[in-house]
């Protein structure tokens, strides 16, 4: 597999999967950031998930499905470790070690989402955007007491599931009860156990 890598350089905003293009393999992000996208009803876009270095991106594609089922965008200069599609067949057929622990890896998987949806469907828009606060805080960590992700207001709403109005309304609360300070797109949270205690009925705190 190593002999077969390939090494792709994305910049900020270059989108190297297509949603709905064929399946020919798998990205491991090496260095940067990217977002994990679907098209939903009337075009609009809903953000699966973050991914940083380390994390792998097109696995959901990978198998039986012939079409990419979701779309990626690189957040900032991004290189990316591609495998094809023929290439992890032939690993998984020869490896079960590998076959067993992608196996696992998709349980996984397959766990945090329908725990995700179960949970996002109960909160309230304030609830939605205080766990994507802190869903970018556990996962990104913080620099000069920023989150180390820089996002707009639109992609907030995009994975949080309501509208970018309601993003500026919620944080401008936030910002007014002490809890989170803006800096343009730079957000910085001040009390993070009270966050979690706003959502804590959920208990939905997985790093997905």
């Amino acid at each position: 597999m190593i002999e077969n890598k390939k090494i792709l350089k994305c910049k900020k905003g270059q989108q190297f999967i297509m949603e709905g293009a064929l399946v020919n393999g798998l990205f491991i992000i090496m260095e940067g950031k990217a977002k994990v996208f679907r098209t939903g009803i009337n075009g609009r876009e809903q953000i699966v998930r973050f991914a940083k270095e380390g994390e792998i991106i097109g696995h959901r594609g990978f198998g039986t499905e012939e079409y990419y089922p979701i779309g990626a965008i690189a957040l900032e200069d991004t290189l990316l470790c591609s495998f094809t599609k023929e290439h992890l067949q032939e690993a998984l057929l020869n490896n079960a070690k590998l076959s067993y622990d992608m196996m696992l890896f998709y349980a996984n998987e397959l766990n945090r989402s329908e725990n995700k949806v179960k949970t996002i469907s109960q909160m309230t828009v304030r609830e939605r955007v205080i766990d994507t606060l802190l869903y970018i805080n556990r996962k990104f960590g913080t620099t000069d007491g920023f989150l180390n992700l820089t996002l707009s207001r639109k992609e907030y709403a995009d994975y949080a599931g309501t509208t970018e109005e309601q993003v500026i309304r919620t944080f401008s609360s936030l910002k007014k009860e002490g809890l989170i300070n803006t800096r343009a797109r730079h957000i910085s949270i001040f009390d993070v156990d009270a966050l979690k205690a706003e959502i804590s009925q959920h208990n939905f705190f997985l790093d997905s």
